[in-house]
């Protein structure tokens, strides 16, 4: 652009990456409370089981944790009820840009998602490549297919690919999983 007197500025046309930097927890925690103050679903955010050890009272409404210890291994990230069933699932980010690694989960939120399924409730993954800024769902039968079937210590993202969904971001709800959830409703005589 030209002013008087010579001067010239330049402008850049800037794009929007409106969700870049938001994490992965962040972006289901607002869907979550979207799903909830819309009545779709009721789903939190587990918290993780610790042990205090140690506090130091700066006065008597400030105390700050100085060590605390995991209790016991907690389990998958998400819990809830959807359209009647429980709803328990794993979210998980990796900067690798061709696989998502099998050490990101461990054995014993692996036994639970079987067992969650096992019981008749809808279990899965959902995992963003940072990256690319993709994120897909991945059900659990199609996770346990993998692991079950392969000797490979990671997963690819062509899998996530051709057997995940691909979740878009959107504005509300930022990540909407729930739709590809499919609840078969069992009618009992």
């Amino acid at each position: 652009m030209k002013y008087p007197n010579g001067i010239q500025k330049e402008y850049k046309i800037l794009t929007s990456h409106a969700n870049r930097g938001m994490t992965l927890e962040e972006d289901l925690n607002v869907t979550n409370e979207y799903y909830r103050e819309s009545d779709i679903a009721i789903i939190y955010k587990k918290p993780t089981p610790i042990t205090i050890h140690k506090v130091d009272y700066v006065s008597r409404k400030d105390a700050i944790i100085k060590d605390a210890r995991f209790t016991i291994p907690s389990t998958t990230d998400y819990n809830g009820i959807y359209q009647g069933k429980y709803i328990d699932f794993e979210a998980k980010e990796t900067a690798h840009k061709t696989s998502f690694p099998l050490s990101n989960i461990h054995e014993h939120q692996i036994v639970h998602l079987r067992r969650i399924i096992k019981h008749g409730g809808i279990g899965f993954l959902i995992v963003r490549f940072t990256s690319y800024d993709e994120t897909y769902l991945l059900k659990g039968e199609d996770f346990f297919r993998f692991i079950d079937q392969e000797k490979r210590k990671s997963i690819p993202r062509t899998y996530f690919q051709k057997y995940g969904i691909a979740i878009p971001l959107g504005l509300r709800p930022r990540l909407d999983y729930l739709k590809f959830i499919e609840v078969k409703n069992e009618t009992k005589n």
